[in-house]
C-alpha cells in the first residue's frame, strides 16, 4: 500500500523538489500540493493523504496551527515538519500539536524517506540533533521533579497502552492489538494522563523516553 503524501509548503521551487526527490519512490505517492495552510486544510478531505508534509512558515496561519486543525479534525492523518527552524520553541510547538515527525530543511534525502515511512506506520521520528533536545528537557524535568523510577501508579494495561500511545498509535489500533474496544483504551488514555499529571503527546512522548520504555 502506497504512502498518499500531501505537499505544504509556500515556494513552489520547494514543492517541485520535493517531487522531483520522492516521486521515484516506489511507496510514495504525492497526492497534491499547498501553498498555504487554507489550502492544506481543503487538501485533506479531498484527496485523503495519510500524511502531510508540513512547512512551518505558511503566510496565512503557522504550519503548527495547521497541523494542530489537520489533527483535530482528522486524526488519523500524520503530519511531518519539513522546516528550517531547528530551534526549540518551534520544534516543541510543532510536537505539542501533534506532529509525527520534525526534519530539518538541510537534512539528508534518507532522514526525510525515514521520517516519512515512520510516521506512515504510526511511529514518531525526531531529527537526531533535535532529539537531544527532548532528551534534555526531559532530564532536566526529571532532575527537577525528583521523579521516582517506577511508573507512577500505572497498572500494567496502562504501561502497556503508554507504549503505544508514546509510539504514535492511535486508540483502534491499539485496541486491535491489545485486543480490547477503542472505549476502554480510551479510558486507559484518560487515566494515564490524570495519574501522569500530562496534557499533549509531547509530554507522553517525553515521559516514555525518560522511563525507558521507547528510545529516542
Amino acid at each position: 500500500m502506497k504512502i498518499r503524501l500531501l505537499l505544504v509548503d509556500d515556494h513552489q521551487v520547494v514543492r517541485s523538489g520535493l517531487r522531483m526527490l520522492l516521486g521515484g519512490e516506489t511507496d510514495v505517492e504525492i497526492v497534491g500540493e499547498a501553498g498555504t495552510a487554507k489550502e492544506a486544510l481543503e487538501a485533506v478531505p479531498a484527496l485523503k493523504p495519510n500524511i502531510v508534509l508540513m512547512d512551518i512558515g505558511l503566510p496565512d496561519m503557522s504550519g503548527i496551527e495547521a497541523t494542530s486543525e489537520i489533527k483535530r479534525l482528522y486524526p488519523e492523518v500524520a503530519v511531518v515538519a519539513l522546516t528550517i527552524h531547528e530551534d526549540e520553541e518551534y520544534f516543541f510547538k510543532m510536537l505539542e500539536a501533534g506532529a509525527n515527525g520534525y526534519v530539518p530543511k538541510r537534512a539528508a534525502p534518507e532522514e526525510l524517506l525515514t521520517a516519512i515511512r515512520a510516521a506512515a506506520i504510526g511511529e514518531v521520528y525526531l531529527y537526531p540533533s533535535l532529539a537531544k533536545l527532548l532528551v534534555k528537557d526531559f532530564l532536566a524535568q526529571d532532575r527537577a521533579s525528583g521523579e521516582a523510577a517506577g511508573l507512577d501508579g500505572l497498572t500494567d494495561r496502562e504501561q502497556e497502552v503508554l507504549k503505544y500511545l508514546a509510539d504514535g498509535a492511535n486508540n483502534d489500533e491499539i485496541a486491535e492489538v491489545l485486543v480490547i474496544s477503542p472505549k476502554t483504551v480510551a479510558r486507559h488514555r484518560e487515566n494515564i494522563m490524570r495519574k501522569l499529571n500530562l496534557h499533549s503527546r509531547a509530554d507522553l512522548v517525553r515521559y516514555a523516553i525518560r522511563k525507558g520504555i521507547i528510545k529516542p
